[in-house]
């Protein structure tokens, strides 16, 4: 029996001809990531694991975004003990105030991740990268210490699903709608420990920023992984980027799948997952009762480019609806700057938005925009649980950058056709 794309990647890595669903395995990695959260709790297990050494110093990435600039005391303490760490070891990827951006965001602008990579990452949202062919999935920290040392991870090797994707989609809707639909039609444990793999002839269509959006929210899901495979948009993509030479793996023609599920792009409706899990999805256009007091247009979901271009688009020359406050944050300094140089950044502001550093901030409840009790907020984020963004009694529903931005002008949710009519 063939391998799918994931385990092509993981056979190579682990040095081995084949492997197969459920095998455990040892593998090389091309990249380890912490964050201002996760990497100090490594930190402490690296010490106390008696490790001195990182495996390559090129091969870590320490990313700052969280709670930086820092919020509180605590979120100081921890990010000067990535400093220190970073300084220590002569880290080449350590990213701080000025430099970093939302770690998911940042990686692929920055060529840190390339196709056929084996990535660990202590943050859940590490399968992004597979939107480059790579793949790439979310550690605790112990696992992320001992990844520093040794440049090796342990797996089970996951099964896949096919995703066969034909069509195109509409033009209000995007990869955040692609991926909202899929996990409200299998749910949030529909593909648990498994490798969601995205093919057919609608791929092509899909923009990478579609493409990393997709992959990013596999985790809510219960996904091992997400991945694409590598095309034409990808090598554009990576073209001048990239550090090291990617490496382009395809599934087996006979390759395993538990099932295969059709998805027709042209069908994708503007989609919100409405409180409390990812799974509880509705056609924007059935909600528009719901009164919101916030807008988050941002987050390692929907942070990039043409989030920001999307925004943009409904935003400029129409106002925020009063009572609204709509919050919107690049995911990068360069993407920051590029708003500053299209004149997006003016937009926002004249719009009555405000503009943040890059930050993860609100999508966890850390800072830059925490909802009180009774409050509703419409995202870009990834989750909605309870508590999420704030108070226990505060409820957060998921949308795209066109839903949400078309939200922020009247004040309930609203699909963005419905606004430029």
């Amino acid at each position: 029996m063939g391998m799918t794309l994931t385990q092509k990647i993981l056979a190579y890595h682990a040095g081995l001809e084949t492997v197969a669903a459920g095998q455990l395995i040892n593998a090389k990695l091309n990249l380890v990531l912490g964050n201002d959260i996760t990497t100090p709790v490594a930190v402490n297990e690296f010490k106390k694991a008696g490790f001195t050494n990182l495996f390559d110093k090129d091969r870590v990435a320490i990313v700052l975004d969280h709670f930086v600039p820092n919020k509180d005391i605590k979120a100081a303490q921890q990010s000067k003990t990535c400093r220190e760490f970073a300084c220590a070891h002569s880290v080449s990827h350590f990213y701080d105030v000025g430099k970093m951006g939302i770690e998911h965001a940042l990686l692929p602008e920055q060529g840190v991740v390339t196709a056929g990579d084996c990535i660990i990452g202590a943050d859940s949202h590490t399968c992004t990268y597979g939107a480059l062919g790579a793949f790439s999935t979310g550690v605790g920290s112990t696992d992320m210490a001992a990844g520093m040392a040794t440049g090796m991870a342990w797996f089970k090797v996951p099964s896949a699903i096919r995703f066969e994707l034909t069509g195109q989609l509409p033009k209000n809707c995007s990869g955040k709608d692609v991926i909202l639909s899929i996990i409200g039609q299998i749910g949030v444990d529909g593909a648990l420990y498994k490798s969601m793999e995205f093919v057919g002839d609608g791929v092509q269509t899909l923009s990478m920023d579609d493409r990393l959006c997709i992959c990013n929210m596999a985790i809510e899901a219960g996904a091992k992984n997400g991945i694409f495979p590598v095309d034409d948009v990808t090598l554009a993509y990576l073209e001048g980027r990239s550090e090291r030479k990617p490496l382009i793996f395809q599934a087996d023609p006979d390759a395993e799948y538990e099932k295969t599920i059709q998805i027709d792009l042209s069908k994708i409706v503007p989609t919100v997952a409405c409180p409390h899990l990812p799974e509880n999805t509705h056609p924007a256009s059935e909600l528009h009762h719901i009164k919101i007091d916030q807008v988050v247009i941002g987050s390692c979901t929907n942070g990039r480019m043409e989030d920001m271009q999307a925004a943009y688009h409904i935003l400029k020359g129409n106002k925020i609806a009063d009572g609204v406050r709509c919050i919107i944050i690049p995911g990068t300094m360069q993407i920051l700057r590029d708003c500053v140089e299209r004149g997006y950044y003016t937009a926002f502001l004249d719009a009555g938005a405000v503009v943040s550093t890059p930050t993860c901030g609100p999508c966890l409840g850390g800072y830059m925009g925490i909802l009180a009790e009774g409050e509703r907020c419409i995202a870009t984020t990834n989750r909605n649980f309870v508590g999420r963004m704030g108070h226990v009694n505060s409820e957060v529903y998921l949308a795209s950058p066109h839903t949400a931005a078309a939200s922020a002008l009247t004040g309930y949710i609203t699909e963005f056709q419905e606004v430029q009519e």
